[in-house]
């Protein structure tokens, strides 16, 4: 049994790694996928419980299909380039005004829209809107980066991560804005100003904002009815404490095929376009997840969160600080799938849940193998040219994370 422990968390995170660090450059759901079917193959895990365990994303995947449709109609609509350029005429030549504008941006995007389509979707446009003022991106870039982090708790949309650690007890709305809307604020408060003292000699200065900007398309104008119309119904489906993922899919499958007929274009661009490889990824972290708990990993942790519970204010900032950092060393998504099962088994006190996913939504800020939207947020301005280091990336996250995890800790705290 010890043997058998032992293979178990050695192949998970080995397959771990993989997805972190893409050897070969083989994509992230490779190593997933590849971890899940060796754990199957030498028998360490039965079938019948990764079946169980694949299942249990499914309103995940719901959520990620919609939001991906969504996102990448938008972005082929050129919605996103529209939104960036006006953010840079309404810079008026302040390299300053451009930033928190961009920052501003991002708020709006991860809200509504998931951090996955800030970090992916909002970046390339803010890259291209930044070569055309004549800034330097970087502070930009981190600014995407950033805030689809910071902002990923303003609602249960926002980042898939929260539907994983709540599964299906996800609060309803009025819960939800009562425990996360101080420290959300505090999040996004607090990572700004320190983002902006980290690059304020980068952000100086004058811009041009003779920024060209094209009139937003039909099918940018229904995408972004769309958008709005999306929010309302996944704002709607949580007040009413019903599971986001399937409102999520028919919403965006509904604006995809809404925009296709009325500007007379076919969907297969889209169905093309998305990158549909973060679904078996999810589902093969899902089985990894079930394997450790299959080894005995989650009871230990059961064990921690029943001790922290005697004590929910103290559980709350140990609990919520140790996976934000333990999100950078397995990437938040298999650590908040951990934590769920965790929480389903420990039912700790509904602080040092909350805690819990302050840490797993906040976290990844330190690091860029923190989340796998980072991770793409990395592929997507090395597409542009750009590349940061992990060095890069921490020094400036170190000074941004740990302040606003600090922050939105203490603000959840204080709620009770």
């Amino acid at each position: 049994m010890i043997l058998a422990n032992a293979a178990t968390l050695g192949i998970c995170a080995a397959a771990i790694a993989g997805v972190i660090g893409r050897p070969f450059r083989w994509p992230e759901a490779i190593w997933a996928v590849l971890g899940a079917i060796v754990l199957l193959l030498v028998g360490l895990l039965p079938w019948s419980e990764a079946l169980v365990a694949v299942g249990k994303g499914t309103d995940v995947y719901l959520f990620l299909i919609g939001m991906m449709l969504l996102s990448e109609t938008a972005r082929q609509q050129g919605l996103f380039d529209w939104v960036a350029a006006t953010a840079a005429r309404h810079a008026k030549g302040s390299a300053s005004r451009l930033f928190v504008l961009v920052y501003l941006t991002g708020i709006v995007t991860t809200t509504f829209l998931s951090n996955d389509a800030t970090a992916v979707v909002l970046t390339p446009a803010v890259y291209a809107t930044a070569r055309r003022a004549r800034v330097d991106p970087l502070p930009l870039l981190f600014a995407c980066a950033l805030i689809a982090n910071a902002a990923s708790f303003v609602l249960p949309i926002s980042n898939p991560a929260n539907l994983v650690l709540y599964g299906g007890t996800m609060p309803p709305l009025g819960q939800w804005f009562a425990s996360f809307a101080l420290p959300s604020a505090a999040s996004i408060l607090v990572t700004f100003l320190a983002l902006r003292w980290v690059e304020r000699e980068r952000i100086g200065g004058t811009c041009h904002s003779d920024v060209e900007r094209t009139a937003l398309s039909r099918g940018g104008s229904i995408a972004l009815g769309g958008i709005v119309l999306t929010a309302t119904v996944l704002l709607v489906a949580s007040a009413m404490d019903v599971e986001l993922g399937l409102p999520t899919c028919i919403a965006g499958v509904a604006c995809s095929l809404a925009v296709c007929l009325l500007t007379r274009s076919s969907p297969l661009g889209i169905v093309r376009d998305v990158a549909w490889s973060v679904l078996p990824l999810v589902a093969g972290l899902f089985v990894l997840v079930a394997a450790l708990d299959h080894a005995g990993v989650t009871r230990q942790i059961v064990a921690a969160l029943k001790d922290l519970a005697t004590d929910p204010a103290h559980g709350a900032l140990v609990s919520g600080t140790v996976l934000a950092f333990a999100s950078n060393l397995i990437n938040n998504l298999p650590a908040g799938l951990i934590a769920s099962t965790a929480v389903a088994q420990a039912h700790p006190p509904r602080l040092i849940v909350d805690a819990l996913l302050i840490g797993v939504d906040l976290g990844p800020n330190l690091s860029i193998t923190g989340s796998l939207a980072t991770i793409l947020w990395l592929q997507a301005i090395r597409r542009e040219g750009e590349d940061v280091t992990f060095w890069r990336f921490l020094k400036v996250g170190a000074a941004t994370m740990i302040p606003a995890l600090a922050a939105a800790l203490g603000a959840r705290l204080l709620l009770g």
